[in-house]
């Protein structure tokens, strides 16, 4: 019997079947709509830098076909092969996908399906309509992913921009249409450019010109036409500065000896690409002589400039120029790489280029750290709320809804017996919402069905299709309260935070850890309270501050995840 899987869950593909030669199938129906079904394969960074490996209509299958489109058959729109021990090293997920071809939105989509079929035997199914979009024009439907083994994902992610914005999701390039070239225009009189074709021809394979009749005595040609034929027309005069261009020049209030003189005009620009007249230290832009005396300057006699340090300082680099524009660096500086950035950084120039390495991390998946300290949950992938620490959102985007999340009488009375109780929220809606507390780590752990125990100081966020309740320590008194914990069980994500990065240190028979530093530790792993305290050794003064440990006990594969910080 097929597993029916809804938006948001995952599972191992070995749990599914023991095959790895696959079948994919989609179908998807709407009124007047047609569909472009494909597949992205993905590297380690969900990007499409082979292209290759987008297997759609004009492109079957991959190099080595480890994936084949195999096209309409057996009540599916358009299915695949996917051989998974096939697939190259390389590839890391495989993204099913479908664009709508035309006018049309997702939200029109009557039924839809996804399926994976093993031996003749479909063995999971992701079906879905159009009430889960809206103004979408492609979605992916589902993903075959890489973690340690192939699993797969029933995603159902929408894009407003189609085909286009799905590209640019996986890093492809667009292609554009090519625009015509525009036609020749009319050579004007008096401008004809040396390269320019005919009037009413286009050049072609030359041929051997008639022999032309005795040319008569040359005649200044006319203003304002073409030279005459076979005569090379004369270079282009060099364009007139404008005046609204050149700099402006400050003249002095007081009227200099001798009466006005005029400034001479300044020189024509240099030809393009070739470096134009810099000014001398202490001249006017736009002057090709120094400035007559009085003209902004005191009279002074013309002498060679003494060298750097001969009774002055050398003036700094920059000295007498115009500051630079706000977001570029200074003078003397690398152009393009703001202040504070280290050499050779690949940034643009301005604010926009020194930002660049803190843009959002994109991606498919429901949950997404976007750094150390910052984590990213997408509603509207699973349809499931999630639970979050009161506070703890920074940011969100879309249409969210935040409400309390009480525990109800019984929960309160025993997360104040126990020193585990969450203050926590509900977020529901469709949109992204961003997650932080005090600047502490954090830790997406996902879970399969297997159970963990986490102290409630240490959680920040969690789904709320996870299972939950407070578990006992074994043992005697430990100080502080710390007797219980909290064991999450079940199929979804929590977010584990941290103090410093954390060490995961398997369970031996000899491992104890300090109760105060202990983050989680498996489900499966026994624990016990161990103490140091001796008689003999507290007849003396004075204490160690371990007295109290936890000793964990179990079977290998259990592990314990410590912070280098004591709560």
């Amino acid at each position: 019997m097929a597993r029916e899987f809804q938006r948001g869950h995952k599972a191992r593909i070995s749990d599914l079947t023991a095959g790895t030669d696959l079948y994919v199938g989609v179908q998807i129906a709407g009124p007047g709509l047609s569909f472009d079904i494909s597949c992205f394969g993905l590297d380690a960074d969900e990007r499409l830098s082979d292209d290759r490996y987008f297997v759609f209509f004009n492109q079957p299958k991959s190099p080595e076909e480890s994936i084949q489109l195999l096209g309409a058959q057996a009540g599916d729109t358009e299915s695949f092969r996917v051989t998974l021990d096939r697939i190259p090293s390389q590839i890391q997920k495989l993204s099913f996908t479908a664009t709508i071809d035309g006018a049309g939105q997702m939200s029109q989509i009557a039924s839809g399906y996804i399926r994976i079929v093993a031996g003749g035997e479909e063995v999971a199914r992701y079906s879905f309509n159009g009430s889960e979009f809206s103004t979408e024009r492609a979605v992916m439907l589902g993903d075959f992913y890489l973690k340690d083994v192939w699993r797969f994902a029933a995603v159902g992610q929408g894009f407003d921009g189609g085909l286009d914005a799905l590209l640019k999701n996986f890093g492809g390039e667009v292609a554009e249409e090519e625009t015509p070239a525009p036609a020749p225009q009319q050579p004007q009189a008096g401008a004809a450019p040396g390269f320019a074709p005919p009037a009413f021809g286009v050049p072609g394979t030359p041929e051997p010109a008639p022999p032309a009749p005795p040319a008569p005595a040359p005649q200044p040609a006319a203003q304002g036409f073409a030279p005459p034929p076979g005569s090379i027309p004369p270079p282009a005069p060099a364009p007139a500065p404008q005046v609204h261009a050149a700099p402006t020049i400050v003249a002095p209030l007081h009227t200099p000896p001798g009466g006005s003189q005029v400034p001479p005009p300044a020189p024509a620009p240099a030809p393009y690409g070739q470096p134009g007249q810099q000014p001398q230290y202490g001249q006017v832009p736009g002057q090709t002589a120094p400035p007559p005396p009085g003209y902004g300057q005191p009279q002074a006699p013309q002498a060679p400039a003494p060298p750097p340090g001969y009774g002055q300082p050398t003036p700094p680099p920059g000295y007498g120029q115009q500051p630079p524009p706000f977001g570029q660096a200074p003078y003397g500086a690398p152009q393009g790489v703001p202040q504070g950035a280290p050499q050779g950084a690949p940034q643009g120039p301005g604010v926009s280029g020194a930002l660049q390495q803190f843009k959002e991390t994109p991606t498919g998946q429901r949950w997404t750290q976007q750094n150390k300290k910052l984590v990213r949950v997408d509603l509207g992938i699973g349809g499931q709320p999630v639970l979050a620490r009161q506070g703890s959102m920074v940011l969100y985007q879309g249409k969210v809804d935040f409400s309390y999340k009480g525990a109800g009488f019984a929960g309160r009375i025993v997360g104040n017996a126990t020193g585990q109780e969450m203050q926590l929220m509900r977020c529901t809606g469709q949109g992204q919402v961003f997650l932080a507390e005090n600047s502490t780590m954090l830790h997406p752990l996902e879970l399969q069905g297997d159970a963990i125990c986490v102290s409630a100081e240490n959680v920040l966020a969690f789904d709320e299709s996870l299972t939950y309740e407070v578990r006992r320590i074994e043992g005697h008194g430990i100080p502080g309260g710390a007797l219980f914990t909290m064991q999450f069980q079940g199929t979804g994500t929590i977010v584990v935070k941290t103090h410093g990065t954390p060490v995961v240190l398997p369970v031996t028979p000899t491992t104890f850890a300090d109760c105060n530093a202990v983050v989680a530790w498996s489900a499966a792993a026994q624990v016990v309270v161990s103490s140091q305290v001796r008689m003999r050794r507290n007849a003396y003064p004075g204490d160690t501050g371990e007295s109290v440990n936890l000793q964990f006990r179990g079977a290998p594969g259990n592990f314990i995840v410590v912070q280098p910080y004591e709560v």
